[in-house]
């Protein structure tokens, strides 16, 4: 199959490219001590962020989960602002108080909540307002596959049907739910959850960046022309896990270290008199056995599924230089000038050396 009708391969790798560098900088920054809390990087979903952006023009919104970042420097939010919004600076882009998990553009418009399933009743809201005032925009709710399980996110999936509303659902499936593994919490098939409520649906790898080009095209399509809601489920891989400094991905980067620092309170643990008996611990640490075990094979096997890595085939070696030396550039000195702007930053702590 070839490149779906409309798609500008140039375009798409180049928002790729500066989400993945900001993503990249900011992660770095959190590493040095400079941002408030915890990160949670998009780096793995820049493939889905720029197919389903490129067809949002003008005032259609977007409601965004708590990796919110990738998708606002994808439809233009400055990104020296973001970046220092993200890091508590009074002349970020809300003022220092959105911090990393609730950044908004009013330009856009663009609004994140970081309570799991939230983008599902922001986004109805928005397609509320749309239907009603400017026919003709789209709403869009980013979400991962754990938020399905959250009520108020079944909750909008059932509204957006009833009502016929102008809103697409991107479900970003990385197969984890934190540190848990997501099949183990979740009945049934999500794809089939989605169409059981009327949504009409498209499953796509979310590294194949045409592909998800291709699939929302056809549903914010439909929902643009009222048609009704639609549900996009795209596969992904982070490979910084949940968070910046996610313990499985610290495991799995530096077995032997972890092992130096995990073994011995497990050791003690095991040898406390109170508490669970001993099948009880055994049986813990089975379940921590297998689920890092399930975690190396799977972080393995799905390394591969980098959207960049696959977006450079789209375009010649010299299309692909021009592009990364030109985003590179912009966003080096981005965050160069938001550092400086920053300074140091003892409230935040002491650096931590590195995401490990």
């Amino acid at each position: 199959m070839g490149l779906p009708l409309g798609f500008d391969a140039a375009s798409a790798y180049r928002a790729m490219v500066r989400m993945r560098l900001v993503e990249e900088a900011l992660a770095q920054a959190w590493a040095d001590g400079l941002v408030p809390g915890e990160y949670h990087s998009g780096i793995g979903e820049e493939g889905i962020n720029a197919g389903v952006l490129s067809h949002l023009s003008g005032r259609d919104s977007m409601a965004l989960d708590h990796r919110n970042t990738s998708p606002l420097v994808g439809r233009g939010t400055d990104i020296k602002l973001l970046m220092l919004e993200v890091m508590g600076s009074e002349d970020g882009l809300n003022r220092g108080w959105a911090g990393h998990m609730h950044l908004m553009d009013p330009g856009i418009p663009a609004a994140a909540d970081g309570i799991v399933g939230a983008s599902g009743p922001l986004a109805v809201g928005q397609a509320i307002a749309n239907a009603q005032l400017h026919p003709g925009r789209v709403a869009v709710a980013f979400h991962g596959e754990a938020a399905m399980n959250q009520g108020m996110l079944m909750e909008s999936y059932n509204m957006a049907v009833a009502w016929n509303l102008p809103v697409l659902f991107v479900c970003k499936d990385n197969k984890w739910s934190i540190t848990t593994y997501s099949a183990d919490v979740t009945g049934g098939d999500l794809v089939e959850r989605a169409r059981s409520f009327g949504l009409a649906v498209e499953k796509v790898g979310g590294d194949r960046v045409e592909d998800v080009y291709r699939a929302a095209g056809r549903l914010i399509a439909r929902a643009r022309n009222g048609q009704g809601p639609g549900f996009l489920s795209a596969s992904c891989h982070r490979p910084g896990g949940h968070f910046e400094g996610d313990p499985i991905v610290r495991l799995l980067r530096n077995p032997r270290g972890q092992a130096e620092e995990w073994g011995p309170p497990m050791i003690r643990s095991a040898r406390e008199k109170t508490g669970g008996n001993r099948s009880d611990r055994v049986a813990a640490v089975k379940v921590l056995t297998k689920r890092g075990a399930r975690a190396a094979w799977d972080y393995t096997v799905r390394a591969r599924m980098d959207p960049l890595r696959r977006g450079r085939r789209l375009l010649d070696q010299a299309a692909v230089e021009r592009i990364e030396t030109f985003e590179r550039q912009e966003v080096e000195q981005a965050i160069t000038e938001a550092r400086a702007a920053v300074g140091p930053r003892s409230t935040f702590g002491v650096a931590r050396g590195g995401s490990q």
